[in-house]
């Protein structure tokens, strides 16, 4: 009876600890989500920079196979028709950041110029599973 006496006097409703306990749920839920978005963003990002590190890597060797010398930079692989274009790295969002290693000198050939053996990420960043981007 008390209950029918309180809606007809226009006091139902929500109270404000009931208010207060819905928005706390609602403020966790969306924190879990966007951790969760992040890591996602974060998963492909590795996952392309595991790919062109890939891609590159194999249009060098190709390039090796084929000429017999190593590439001098990056952009000799764009020329020669190894790639398309030099991809952005990821972590960096730059296509300039590529940190090149340099091949040893032929001791058969030491008129020959070194060129690029290998090609890291030029990021400081660390990966998700704690190894540096540099390292990969």
């Amino acid at each position: 009876m008390l209950t029918l006496q309180r809606r007809r006097n226009g006091a139902s409703g929500f109270t404000l600890i009931e208010l207060l306990v819905v928005t706390a749920l609602i403020v966790v839920l969306a924190s879990l989500a966007l951790v969760g978005y992040q890591n996602s963003i974060g998963r492909a990002r590795e996952a392309v920079l595991k790919e062109d590190l890939f891609r590159l890597r194999d249009a060098i060797d190709q390039y090796y196979a084929d000429k017999n010398k190593w590439p001098q930079s990056l952009q000799d692989l764009v020329t020669d028709g190894y790639v398309r274009e030099v991809p952005e790295d990821p972590i960096t969002n730059s296509v300039d950041s590529w940190q090149t290693v340099p091949a040893e000198p032929d001791p058969a050939n030491p008129s020959s110029e070194p060129g690029i053996f290998d090609v890291k990420s030029g990021s400081d960043r660390t990966a998700l599973d704690g190894t540096p981007y540099a390292e990969w």
